[in-house]
């Protein structure tokens, strides 16, 4: 049982580096790109709608959110697309990660909570 679920987070973490491939490729179509980026920055971010810290409720939204999400993305991307970034995700599967990528992930979020911030006591006046 441990392996299937090993198996499926992997494949999981597959589809959404193929997504994120998917949504930077000039063949998919905007609303799609729009999508995918928005779905592959949601999972890749250290930021969760539910934190993670709390019980049961902290995973709920990578348990019950995010696979639907992730498959209607992938229906969104063409099929040939896909099937090309699928198999870019799985050959750079045992490349070390990029601790650039994660910086430049923290600091949009960072960004995005700053401008809340600034705008926020603007809009009620």
């Amino acid at each position: 049982m441990w392996r299937r679920i090993r198996e499926w987070a992997g494949s999981i973490r597959r589809d959404v580096h193929a997504l994120f491939l998917a949504a930077r490729d000039p063949r998919t179509p905007w609303y799609a790109k729009a999508f995918a980026l928005a779905v592959a920055a949601y999972a890749l971010s250290p930021i969760d709608l539910i934190p993670d810290f709390i019980p049961v409720l902290g995973y709920l939204d990578e348990v019950i959110l995010l696979p639907p999400a992730i498959l209607l993305a992938i229906r969104l991307v063409p099929p040939e697309v896909m099937a090309e970034h699928r198999a870019a995700a799985m050959r750079a599967q045992g490349q070390p990660s990029s601790r650039a990528g994660a910086a430049a992930i923290v600091g949009i979020w960072l960004l995005v909570a700053a401008l809340v911030w600034w705008f926020w006591p603007h809009a009620a006046r």
